[in-house]
């Protein structure tokens, strides 16, 4: 008897962790979801999964103690980071923390599948001659001091030496999702 390959998904928006699973479920997986890294410490007592696709934030928690959780217990477990708040840093930390790829949303299950079966990096991905402009790399510095305050606007924009509302204007413009 073939056992399936076992995948955890830890996401804290239900409607998305069901229909994922869903589509996991039809391509031969066995399922499970949790909402936060006490909810997967408490899975791993009992069973470790083959594959984990992590939510970066989570309500009231990060994903990346989820990694580390799911590293620790199994360090060949293939575990992929989904997010709508990619930044490098919080890329680098998953890397770092056990995670084989890091996904901004949208993905979808092909793109996760894809990453699973990826061993290592791809050398022949195309290096892009242009320099990262200043919006972005001003976004991406906004994105880490946000997720270091724990989207406090009015700490944010302190750390970042500007005025709250220069900050908030620039929000709206560019709203984290």
């Amino acid at each position: 008897m073939e056992t399936k390959p076992f995948l955890l998904i830890v996401e804290d928006d239900a409607t998305f962790a069901r229909t994922l699973a869903r589509s996991f479920e039809r391509r031969g997986y066995r399922v499970e979801m949790r909402e936060t890294p006490v909810d997967v410490a408490a899975l791993l007592l009992a069973e470790t999964p083959d594959y984990a696709v992590v939510d970066l934030k989570l309500a009231g928690s990060s994903g990346l103690e989820c990694i580390r959780l799911l590293h620790t217990r199994a360090p060949e477990m293939k575990i992929v980071v989904l997010t709508g708040f990619a930044s490098i840093a919080t890329a680098v930390e998953a890397i770092k923390l056990g995670a084989c790829h890091y996904l901004a949303k949208p993905a979808n299950t092909d793109d996760i599948e894809a990453a699973f079966e990826r061993a290592s990096g791809d050398v022949a991905v195309p290096v892009d001659g242009r320099p990262t402009s200043l919006k972005n790399l001003e976004w991406e510095r906004i994105h880490e001091t946000l997720v270091a305050t724990d989207f406090n606007i009015s700490e944010t924009a302190r750390r970042l030496g500007m005025h709250r509302r220069t900050l908030a204007r620039k929000l709206e413009k560019r709203p984290v999702r």
